[in-house]
């Protein structure tokens, strides 16, 4: 019973750390829309909708969504190097 309590206060606890991690991951793909955009404008199009969607997802709560939508934005920037 005492393992599965800490489990429980672990997992609440980390919730705002997650939460945090959102805002960094919108910033970095700001800093590499402006320092280094896609050749594509097709690529860059979708980077934006995803990390708009990946914003309203964060604004909602949903923030492990909010990382997944955001980490697709990441990889098609980085893929488009």
């Amino acid at each position: 019973m005492r393992r599965l309590a800490t489990l429980v206060c672990a997992t609440l606890l980390s919730a705002p750390i997650w939460a945090m991690h959102c805002p960094q991951d919108m910033a970095r793909i700001d800093e590499l829309l402006k320092t280094n955009p896609p050749a594509s404008a097709e690529v860059t199009a979708e980077v934006q909708r995803l990390r708009a969607e990946g914003e309203a997802l964060h604004k909602s709560g949903d923030h492990a969504e909010s990382m997944r939508v955001l980490e697709q934005a990441l990889d098609l920037l980085q893929g488009s190097e």
